[in-house]
């Protein structure tokens, strides 16, 4: 069983020069998978909310370091240990961790 040994995010900018959440995550094997999130103009009622730092000093208040640091302190530390390849157990405890 493979365990998830480290979780980390960083501020990036997507394809339209806006910021974006880009997540990384290596397993003990070493292995590291790494994904970004790039803002839709959807809005439906089933679409993630977008969390942004509304610093206008910063990307006209489009940054993402509140979301960053969520990752980094909150969320990383609750699925290390994890086995990857449990998908649900880890959607449960990012779930419970925000509340939604």
């Amino acid at each position: 069983m493979a365990k998830i040994v480290k979780m980390w995010a960083r501020e990036i900018l997507d394809s339209r020069g806006v910021p974006t959440v880009e997540v990384a995550c290596q397993i003990d094997s070493g292995q590291i998978g790494v994904s970004s999130v790039p803002a839709g103009t959807s809005t439906g009622t089933h679409e993630a909310l977008e969390l942004r730092d509304k610093d206008e000093a910063r990307y006209k208040g489009l940054g993402v370091l509140q979301a960053v640091e969520n990752v980094n302190k909150i969320f990383a530390p609750a699925i290390v240990g994890l086995d990857p390849s449990q998908q649900e157990a880890i959607d449960n405890k990012l779930v419970s961790l925000d509340g939604t």
